[in-house]
């Protein structure tokens, strides 16, 4: 039987702290309590010094952990199994330890009376807004088991198309790194050795061969200056990323860059159908829809413009109408609103064109591999080619001064 580690508070307000054989934390608590000892922290001893090494590392919950999580929830609920003993069983299932803690706390939570929905508010870094507002609903509608499965299926899909974005941009980062590494090397290693053949022939360097050999040497005496650079650069970047008006304009930025914001615009899209599809079907307002989509949309420029047409749609203005003002969304994706809203069937289009424009997200983004790979090899071809014209036009001379 594990041997815990627990610090409370007694009926006097003072700290008590010991050790106790249980089979869980949750048998410690229960055990304290009883003994009218509020406990404030429980630690597995066999799991201390591991807990104490990596509390700053601890394992991020994904959308995958998420999209699993909602569909274990739904299946038990819907077997007829109460909530608590739901949480129960998930919370000795899960694999990821932050999801654990997680729910570890929602299981006392939800024994206290505490609904779900609060209980996962406390945790805004784990749950997303939009999925403590639907268990709200469903919890309200008395539905849980059908909003969680909807959910599950949601961070499901989400999950998917990020997958396709990163696997998409695989082979670009990899051209894009083996052509630095190889213009580098060319400019180091190579170059100086063929310009030191051209100086012993006393051959004159042409001013590109000048222009690489300084460039190959800044690189090799001062590469520190190059790397830490980068860093600052890097490091400036994300701090301006990281303020309100930098976040604002690279979202906005992202959306009009050549060939990856056509791609972006279409993820948005589909994104924000899905997400006010899923809200709609479930009992939640449009207004409120609205406004949830407008936080889980995951760009700060569509927010903006989201937040924008809900102003409209408060005095009055429907949905099409404000989202056609905005010149964000394409046409169809409006049409489809327009026609909901005339036909009452605003949901079901909503999922339709969120399954369109997911197949057109999937055709951009092999449309934006067969752009970007060729322009990273002309580049690539160009610089490469550049050295390889720096050896060449020396080597000419000197065969030409060979020759008399």
């Amino acid at each position: 039987m594990p041997m815990f580690q627990y610090t409370g508070k007694n009926s006097k307000g003072e700290t008590v702290k010991g050790n106790m054989e249980a089979d869980s934390r949750n048998e410690v608590a229960v055990t304290l309590r009883r003994q009218n000892v509020f406990p404030t922290q429980i630690v597995n001893e066999a799991q201390l010094g591991r807990e104490i090494r990596f509390t700053r590392t601890k394992k991020k919950i994904t959308v995958k952990d998420l999209s699993i999580f909602c569909n274990q929830f739904a299946t038990i609920i819907r077997a007829g199994i109460s909530l608590i003993e739901c949480l129960d069983i998930l919370r000795k299932q899960s694999e990821n330890d932050t999801l654990k803690e997680i729910l570890d706390q929602m299981f006392e939570d939800v024994q206290k009376g505490v609904p779900m929905s609060k209980s996962m508010a406390k945790h805004p870094k784990a749950f997303p807004a939009l999925l403590i507002n639907m268990v709200e609903s469903g919890e309200l509608s008395g539905q849980l088991d059908l909003i969680m499965q909807r959910m599950a299926d949601h961070f499901d899909k989400e999950y998917k198309l990020s997958m396709k974005i990163r696997q998409a941009m695989v082979y670009p980062m990899i051209l894009i790194t083996v052509s630095i590494l190889v213009s580098v090397f060319l400019l180091v290693m190579v170059l100086p050795n063929f310009v030191e053949m051209f100086l012993d022939f006393g051959v004159p360097l042409p001013l590109l061969t000048q222009a690489l050999l300084a460039v190959g040497d800044f690189f090799k005496n001062y590469w520190y200056l190059v790397l830490g650079g980068n860093v600052l650069i890097l490091f400036a970047m994300r701090r301006f990323i990281n303020t309100a008006e930098g976040r604002l304009k690279f979202d906005d930025f992202k959306l009009h860059v050549p060939i990856i914001g056509p791609v972006n615009r279409k993820i948005a899209t589909s994104r924000f159908s899905r997400n006010l599809s899923t809200m709609i079907n479930s009992g939640i307002s449009i207004i409120d829809s609205m406004e949830l989509v407008s936080r889980v949309i995951g760009n700060v420029r569509v927010s903006k413009s989201i937040e924008d047409a809900l102003d409209q749609m408060k005095k009055g203005d429907g949905i099409a109408t404000p989202l056609s003002r905005l010149k964000l969304f394409p046409p169809m994706m409006v049409s489809m609103i327009r026609i909901g809203e005339d036909t009452g069937n605003l949901e079901s289009l909503l999922e339709t064109t969120a399954d369109f424009y997911d197949q057109e997200v999937d055709v951009a983004i092999q449309s934006m591999i067969q752009l970007l790979n060729p322009a990273i090899l002309l580049v690539m071809a160009v610089v490469v080619g550049a050295i390889v014209l720096a050896i060449a036009l020396p080597m000419f001379e000197m065969y030409s001064h060979l020759s008399f």
